[in-house]
This record gives C-alpha cells, sequence and structure tokens, in this order.
C-alpha cells in the first residue's frame, strides 16, 4: 500500500518559509542585545525586553490570527503577515534609541505572530493524516535549524561585519521568507471555511482559543521556560566553564543529533502513538540538562547538547502535532495559535527570570534546577494527556 505523498510543493515551501522567518528572529535575538548595549549604550538589564516585546506581541496577535484565518483563508493571512514581517526587517537601521527599537519590536512581533499560526495551520492542512507525526516532525526540525543557524549567523555579522550589514542579512532573509511563502498554493476555499464566516460574529473566547489545546500547550510551556534558560544563556555558561572555543558548536551537535533522530521519531510516533515518543524525550531532555549542569569538560558538555537535541526537539513538535490532532479540522489554526501562544508565554517569562535566578544562584545551579522541572513536567504531561491516551489506547486493544 502506498503511502500518501509528504514531500510537496506545498509542504517544501511552507518548510523554507518557516525556516526563513525563524532564522530572523533567533538572527536578531542574539545580535539585538549587543547592538543596544554597543551602540545604543543600553541597561543590560533592560536588554530581555527586546525579546519580551516581541513575545508579547506575538502572544497578543496569534488568538486574533486565528480568527482571520477562518474569515478570509491561511494563504492570504500568511502572505499579509509575511510582508509586516519583511518590512519590520527593513527599519532597523532606523531607531536611535531603545524606545524607538522597542516600538519595531513589537511591530515586528506582531507580523511573526500571525506567520507563524498561519503557517502552522497551512502545514496542518497539507500533511497527510497517516503521516502527521512525521510532517510535523520535519516542519519543527526547519524550525530548529533556524535555532543553530540563526544564532551562530548573527554573532557572526554583529561581531565581524557591523551594523549595517547585520541589519541587511535579517531583511535578506525575511524577505527569503515573503518570497517562499508565496509559492504556496491553496484552494481558495477549504471545508468547513463558509461555515465558519457565517458563524462568526462578536468575538468570544472560544472564537480566540481553542480550549482543547489548552492542555497540552500548557505542558509546552512549562518545558519552554527550561529550554529558555538553554537558548539564552548556554554561551554565557561555556564562557564560564572556560569552554568558550566549543561554544558556538553546542548547537551544531544540537542540530546534528536532531537530523539523525528526526526520520524515526516521527514515523515511530505515527505508528506507536505519542507516549512511545514523548516519554523517552522527556527523560532525555531531563539528562541533557542534569550533564549541562555538571559540565567540566568540552566533551561532557557536547553529549549534553546531544541528549539535549534529542529531547527537546522530539518533546516540541510532538506537543504541537497534539494540539493540532485534538481540535476539530476547522479549528487547526485556533489550536496552532493556542499553542503557539502559551509556548511563547512560557518563553518570555522564561527568558526574564532565568538573567535574574542565574546571577543569583549561578548557571550550574539553574540548569541543575532546571532538570527537575524537566521530570515535574513528564508528570504534568502524564496527568493532563499521557493518562488519557493509555486507556484509550487500551480500550481500543492496542
Amino acid at each position: 500500500m502506498n503511502k500518501p505523498k509528504l514531500w510537496t510543493r506545498n509542504f517544501v515551501n511552507v518548510c523554507l518559509s518557516s525556516f526563513f522567518l525563524f532564522l530572523t528572529f533567533y538572527y536578531l535575538l542574539v545580535s539585538l542585545p549587543i547592538y543596544v548595549i554597543q551602540d545604543l549604550h543600553g541597561n543590560p538589564s533592560k536588554v530581555g525586553l527586546v525579546v519580551t516585546v516581541f513575545l508579547v506581541a506575538a502572544i497578543l496577535i496569534r488568538p486574533i490570527a486565528g480568527q482571520w484565518i477562518g474569515k478570509i483563508g491561511e494563504k492570504a493571512v500568511l502572505m499579509i503577515s509575511l510582508i509586516i514581517f519583511t518590512v519590520a526587517s527593513a527599519f532597523y537601521f532606523l531607531p536611535h534609541t531603545l524606545i524607538g527599537l522597542l516600538i519595531l519590536r513589537f511591530f515586528h512581533g506582531l507580523g511573526f505572530g500571525i506567520a507563524t499560526t498561519a503557517a502552522g495551520t497551512i502545514v496542518a492542512e497539507i500533511i497527510p493524516d497517516s503521516r502527521r507525526g512525521e510532517g510535523m516532525g520535519y516542519y519543527a526540525m526547519s524550525m530548529n535549524l533556524a535555532m543553530v543557524a540563526g544564532p551562530f549567523l548573527g554573532l557572526t555579522a554583529i561581531q565581524n561585519w557591523g551594523t549595517v550589514w547585520t541589519f541587511a542579512i535579517a531583511f535578506i532573509c525575511a524577505s527569503f521568507a515573503l518570497i517562499s511563502g508565496w509559492f504556496i498554493t491553496l484552494k481558495t476555499e477549504k471545508p468547513g471555511q463558509v461555515e465558519v464566516k457565517k458563524k462568526v460574529s462578536a468575538v468570544r473566547f472560544q472564537d480566540l482559543f481553542e480550549k482543547s489545546a489548552i492542555r497540552i500547550s500548557l505542558v509546552g510551556a512549562l518545558f519552554a521556560l527550561v529550554y529558555s534558560s538553554v537558548l539564552s544563556f548556554v554561551s554565557v555558561y561555556a564562557k564560564q566553564l572556560g569552554l568558550v572555543e566549543v561554544a558556538s558548536l553546542f548547537f551544531v551537535v544540537y542540530a546534528v543529533i536532531l537530523l539523525l533522530s528526526r526520520p524515526f521519531t516521527g514515523k515511530w510516533f505515527d505508528l506507536y502513538g505519542a507516549n512511545v515518543i514523548i516519554y523517552p524525550a522527556i527523560i532525555c531532555f531531563a539528562v541533557g540538562m542534569l550533564l549541562l549542569s555538571k559540565a567540566s569538560s568540552a566533551s561532557a558538555f557536547l553529549i549534553s547538547a546531544g541528549l539535549i537535541g534529542m529531547g527537546w526537539g522530539t518533546v516540541f513538535p510532538s506537543l504541537q502535532t497534539i494540539a493540532i490532532h485534538e481540535a476539530p479540522p476547522k479549528r487547526r489554526g485556533l489550536a496552532t495559535a493556542t499553542f503557539l501562544s502559551i509556548f511563547d508565554f512560557g518563553i518570555g517569562v522564561g527568558s526574564y527570570i532565568v538573567g535574574f535566578a542565574g546571577a543569583k544562584i549561578g548557571f550550574s545551579s539553574l540548569y541543575f534546577s532546571g532538570t527537575f522541572i524537566v521530570i515535574a513536567g513528564l508528570i504534568v504531561y502524564f496527568l493532563l494527556y499521557g493518562r488519557k491516551l493509555s486507556i484509550q489506547r487500551k480500550a481500543d486493544g492496542q
């Protein structure tokens, strides 16, 4: 029996568009703090606002974006958002004060929030149901690869090529996201879309959030608190350990392990269910955090990167797949928006408090504490979803 085709032109283009979208995000995530301190002479304690304001805008707009998708369709919303995102990327040359930069970041975050919601909805629609776990895994991998390439390129640009080239590259990356999105072709009307248009009138809670996605999204937000500490401060931690020379390799090892594991984990998700994949991945994530907290050599530091890549890189797309799978087909846009908004809330809160915590207790203790948060996340996953899935599979005789 032939499998339904996964690697269609639309799937490739939505993956490319998301890759360049997130590449721009992570690129600016690491280069802007340096720009704020060196060029705008900003207070280091306020640098975190550059990330927080961006994510707040994305969180606020996503529920509304999910509603827009039901009204005018995914492609139209995607193109409008990518235009906003690209235009904002072209204006980083202009602000000469921190306030001006924060206003631009808010505007930029609006485009990012809408685009990620629309792209996530499109990919959920075009992936065959029988290959949903595999397809969502590859889609998430495009974002994970951007997480590797973005920081490396951003630090290289701001340290070696100056501000003008740094912002020019950000605009070029955003433009590639727009071009890739342009080549996505969808039907003008999908099943159920007309019904949604007719029903939408007053804005209600159920029009802004997908209830079925909230529980699994809270699990994702809990893990995001820990992940934000790795994303934001692992290079600072490496410097404290005297491992500056291997710090840049952390996310490279992360990506390699992720690439090697992705073809298997996505298929296993489809064949055996979420629990078979998620429980080992969470444990792998916890072990990686524990090893990172105790790392005193380059080998231990990089092995922890591989374990975190295997763990977190599997957990994130699996949770997002569950959020989409649990929602009715016509509400997958809202499910995607709900998941990403709550997840980004975890990242935003984590980015803000981790710096203070690291300064108080040290990054080694911070990562050690993160191990127990991940383990707590396993328990929360079991209580909110995993237990129900086990009961359901037993009832189905699987």
